[in-house]
C-alpha cells in the first residue's frame, strides 16, 4: 500500500453526501427536500459519525436536502460542532470544493463536508492516494446518498491538502430502519 507522506498533525476530512432526496413537482433542485428514506438515513449517518471522531467544524451546502441531512445527523451528537453554510458547495466540482476546504482555519483538525455528487465522489477519488482494505474500490463503484468517506493526511494547514495526498481510511453507507406498524 502506498501511503501518502506528510508533515504536521493528523487531519481528517469527513465527506458526507446528503441523504436521499425527493423530487416534488414544481420544486427547483436547490429546494428539494429529503425523501422518507433520507429522513431515516440522515440520523443513521449521524450515529455512524458519532461512533468515530466527531468533526471540529462542518461545512454544508445551502441546498435544502444537505441542510436537512446536517440537521438530522448532528442531532444525534451530544455537542454538535459549529456549521458554516456555504453556497459554493452546491453543484461544486473538485477544484471549487478544494478551494473551500483550503480556507478552513489550521486549528480545525477534523472537518466535515456535507454536499452533493458528483463533486464529493470525485473529490474523494482525487484526494485518496490509496485506501484501507477495499474502500477506494467501493467509492469508485458507487458513492450513494448518505455515504460517509473519511480521508486522513498530515499537514500544517488545510491549504496543504492536495490531490493524491490522503489515505481513505473508511467508507460507510449507513441506513436507517423503517418504523413498523
Amino acid at each position: 500500500m502506498n501511503r501518502p507522506a506528510g508533515t504536521g498533525p493528523l487531519r481528517r476530512l469527513v465527506v458526507l453526501r446528503h441523504a436521499k432526496s425527493a423530487r416534488p413537482e414544481g420544486v427547483e433542485d436547490h429546494g428539494r427536500p429529503l425523501a422518507p428514506r433520507g429522513l431515516r438515513d440522515a440520523p443513521a449517518a449521524g450515529r455512524a459519525l458519532a461512533a468515530r471522531t466527531l468533526p471540529d467544524l462542518a461545512l454544508c451546502s445551502t441546498a435544502v436536502r444537505a441542510r436537512r441531512t446536517w440537521e438530522l445527523a448532528s442531532a444525534e451528537w451530544a455537542t454538535p460542532p459549529p456549521v458554516r453554510y456555504d453556497p459554493r458547495l452546491y453543484a461544486a466540482g473538485v477544484r471549487q470544493l478544494l478551494e473551500v476546504v483550503r480556507e478552513v482555519p489550521a486549528e480545525v483538525r477534523t472537518l466535515l463536508l456535507v454536499g452533493h455528487n458528483p463533486g464529493l465522489e470525485e473529490l474523494v477519488q482525487a484526494l485518496a492516494a490509496d485506501g484501507l482494505d477495499d474502500t477506494l474500490d467501493r467509492v469508485r463503484a458507487k458513492f450513494p446518498t448518505a455515504a460517509i468517506a473519511v480521508l486522513a493526511w498530515h499537514g500544517t494547514g488545510w491549504p496543504d491538502l492536495a490531490p493524491g495526498g490522503a489515505l481513505l481510511t473508511s467508507f460507510t453507507v449507513p441506513r436507517g430502519t423503517r418504523k413498523k406498524g
